[in-house]
């Protein structure tokens, strides 16, 4: 990409393609994964701002980095200004190095505690922890950052208001996802906000919903003059489309898929940093849904899900995914292309027959 490199506060950034944080995806295997794969940036799954659950298990997982690339992001979640400076400070005597703040998961059990983008709803509370956690930051010079949706609801769309607030108490980058809480992941995610967003401030701006192929990519980029854009669910099982993405924005041309041969090595390599991180019985059954988002457009890929659902040993499995591998790489040197129809004019507000 031919854009001059984009930092957050010290850190210069290898390009404009972040991975989006998701919980239960974005482990470290996952974004080691797909920073060796082409994505320039990556934020954790979220860490709990509640003290009593530091120490479980699930907050350790979260919370380690090693042997990850910098800049080490760790994205934070809570309610309450004070107990998020804290759980911003736990993570920095962890390593962390950009502080990424959550006002954008829309999930139930979150958002019922009034976390995440439930937080859009009381503008003086998400500004209140916004400046906490800045405050909590500045003395070690770690920038904080902030992922929102648009708004609540379609009649409380204030990601505009807050976006100027997060600037003026030092936010120093702002991702949007293109679509309400209410909407949750349905529907199109739409990039009007998000440009109005880049208009009113000054700090970067990253646009995040939808992106699924190199062309939408380009247009959300040119649609919405964002400095970046954050893939979530579409580098799920594909986390080599950010290379995808960096080729055509660099070239105007489409990389070939991988080699069955390249994917057999990329899986089954995830598959043992997977394992060394969650052990025996929680890496068997965790590895499952990664292995389905691998192989679900590939011949037998739903017969072999389900074979796959039923096997309880980390060797066994891993074998198993290495023999169907095996077999498609006897019928087929590569997997197949990716089906996506792309940006359309819909989904950016233009009457329909314009081009972005």
């Amino acid at each position: 990409m031919s854009s001059p490199p984009l930092s957050i506060g010290p850190h210069a950034l290898a390009n404009r393609l972040f991975v989006a944080p998701m919980a239960g995806v974005t482990d470290r295997p996952f974004r080691q994964l797909c920073k060796a794969l082409g994505a320039g940036y990556a934020v954790s799954e979220m860490v709990t701002s509640r003290k009593d659950l530091w120490n479980s298990l699930k907050t350790s997982r979260r919370a380690n980095h090693e042997g990850e690339p910098g800049p080490i992001a760790v994205q934070i979640a809570g309610t309450d200004a004070e107990m998020m400076a804290e759980a911003a400070r736990y993570n920095l005597d962890r390593g962390a190095q950009i502080i990424d703040i959550n006002m954008g998961c829309p999930a139930k059990k979150v958002c019922n505690k009034w976390a995440g983008s439930a937080l859009m709803q009381n503008e003086a509370l998400a500004v209140e922890i916004a400046q906490a956690v800045v405050e909590a930051c500045a003395p070690h010079g770690v920038p904080v950052t902030l992922k929102m949706r648009t708004g609540w609801c379609d009649a409380h769309r204030n990601a505009v208001v807050l976006a100027r607030r997060f600037e003026e108490v030092g936010i120093q980058m702002l991702t949007v996802h293109g679509r309400t809480r209410e909407q949750g992941y349905k529907g199109f995610a739409e990039y009007d906000t998000i440009a109005a967003v880049k208009a009113a401030v000054r700090v970067p701006v990253v646009a995040n919903g939808d992106i699924t192929s190199p062309e939408k990519a380009r247009d959300v980029l040119a649609y919405t003059g964002a400095d970046a854009v954050m893939i979530g669910r579409a580098a799920q099982g594909r986390p080599w489309i950010f290379r995808e993405i960096a080729h055509f924005m660099a070239t105007g041309e489409h990389m070939a898929p991988p080699l069955v041969a390249e994917l057999r090595r990329l899986l089954l390599d995830h598959l043992q940093d997977h394992y060394s991180l969650y052990g025996e019985g929680t890496g068997v059954r965790s590895a499952r849904k990664h292995i389905a988002w691998y192989l679900r457009s590939l011949p037998g890929g739903e017969a072999f899900r389900q074979h796959i659902n039923t096997i309880e040993d980390c060797a066994v499995q891993w074998q198993a995914v290495a023999d169907y591998l095996d077999a498609l790489g006897a019928r087929m040197d590569r997997i197949p292309a990716a089906i996506d129809a792309g940006a359309t004019s819909a989904e950016f507000g233009e009457p329909a027959g314009m081009t972005v």
